[in-house]
């Protein structure tokens, strides 16, 4: 294909190119220019969700998408630079996004709106070739979609003691995004891990453990922890708040009260473990209920 020195002019174009004289070619060279810009800010974001996957499995589904961006934009930007004779210029956008799953409705709704506007930009085109690239590309943000919305689903619904296996995961994106008020996340014979959301305005609930350590870690919001040798002497108190840590000898009565206006997220070690492997309290209530008819037995 011979490229356009020019965009004004149709001199260094093939025949069927002038034959499409009706089509705007500022408007299509507009389109190219922005699925430039789309395709290259969603690698940026998808090298972003790769880097924070849970585990291979989501990691693998996000390199695979970020691939398809990778051909996506070459094929543009040939195209781009063919038509015009010029390397496009353009800014990649930054997309914001809170946690993990955060990101990872932002990267579907990116991949529906992609293949809408390609959708539509292809079959406003009569150039065929031109008009191929955009339908090519249709397919692939309509398989990257699929993608997205399984990793979201699964995200949403994930309640996995991985525990005793080998184990890697984000810590502070797996705490962030647990709203449950208990989920053990990792249970093995001499150490758990368990993630928790403290609503505002509530509290762990005053407990002892006799014969274990515990270690916190806030990953945010902020509160009050209290500690001592009874009930009624909690006399170590302390304000906390993100990436600050707690660690409660065996034996000493203690607590902590969400005093911000968001959940507390933290996350517990407990050595060893306190609750049954692949323990899921989707709210404080629930958990008293279930400490309760454990000790009864």
């Amino acid at each position: 294909m011979t490229y356009f020195s020019n965009p004004n002019s149709y001199s260094n174009y093939d025949n069927s190119m002038v034959r499409s004289n009706q089509e705007n070619i500022h408007q299509i060279l507009e389109s190219i220019l922005q699925s430039i810009k789309r395709e290259a800010t969603a690698i940026e974001l998808y090298r972003q969700l790769a880097n924070l996957a849970p585990n291979q499995k989501h990691k693998n589904d996000i390199l695979l998408a970020l691939e398809s961006k990778k051909a996506h934009l070459s094929q543009f930007t040939h195209l781009y630079v063919n038509l015009t004779g010029t390397k496009p210029v353009y800014q990649i956008d930054q997309v914001p996004f809170n946690a993990y799953q955060d990101g990872l409705q932002k990267a579907y709704q990116a991949e529906v709106e992609g293949y809408q506007e390609y959708n539509r930009t292809g079959y406003l085109i009569q150039h065929p070739q031109i008009r191929n690239v955009f339908l090519w590309a249709v397919t692939g943000e309509q398989e990257n979609a699929a993608r997205f919305r399984s990793l979201n689903e699964e995200v949403s619904v994930r309640v996995t003691d991985y525990g005793p296996n080998p184990f890697v995961i984000d810590i502070n994106e797996a705490t962030k995004q647990n709203d449950n008020f208990r989920t053990a996340l990792w249970t093995g014979d001499h150490l758990q891990v368990t993630l928790m959301s403290i609503g505002v305005g509530e509290d762990i609930g005053l407990e002892i453990h006799p014969e274990l350590d515990q270690f916190l870690r806030i990953e945010q919001g902020q509160g009050l922890v209290q500690m001592g040798d009874s009930k009624d002497r909690l006399n170590f108190r302390q304000q906390v708040a993100d990436d600050f840590s707690i660690v409660i000898p065996a034996g000493k009565w203690h607590n902590l009260t969400n005093t911000g206006n968001q959940p507390l997220k933290l996350y517990s070690i407990y050595a060893p473990p306190q609750h049954p492997k692949g323990t899921i309290h989707e709210t404080k209530a629930i958990a008293m209920a279930a400490e309760e008819e454990h000790h009864r037995w």
